[in-house]
């Protein structure tokens, strides 16, 4: 199974859908990745070689931001929203949809499950 930039890809995948699986690593990084490192997409990801796998971790490393950086980079972004008290900031401190959504029948992703009301008696 190999390990690219800290993350056990799944190995009988093709390369290109095996590296979706590191956060911040969609289909458009994924296919720019393996044309900078020069592989073949069809590739099984168990089929890759050390020089291979190390070339690709290589090209992540030198030009991208993914898992452990990108999520502390989302976090910290959210934080300065909610410090400078901005609407956005405070849609995501009170868990409630930040683009503007309606939250008057939907929304139960980002509020819950709806609280429940005299239902439970002993």
């Amino acid at each position: 199974m190999p390990r690219i930039a800290g993350v056990d890809i799944p190995p009988n995948k093709k390369i290109y859908y095996s590296l979706q699986y590191i956060y911040g690593v969609g289909p458009l990084r994924a296919r720019l990745i393996l044309e900078e490192a020069g592989l073949d997409f069809a590739k099984k990801a168990k089929d890759l070689n050390e020089e291979e796998t190390s070339r690709i971790a290589g090209v992540i490393q030198t030009h991208y931001k993914v898992e452990g950086e990108l999520r502390r980079q989302v976090a910290q972004n959210i934080r300065r929203l909610i410090d400078i008290g901005s609407y956005r900031g405070s849609r995501h401190k009170k868990g409630l949809p930040a683009r503007g959504q309606r939250t008057r029948c939907n929304a139960r992703t980002r509020k819950g499950p709806r609280p429940r009301v005299g239902g439970i008696k002993k």
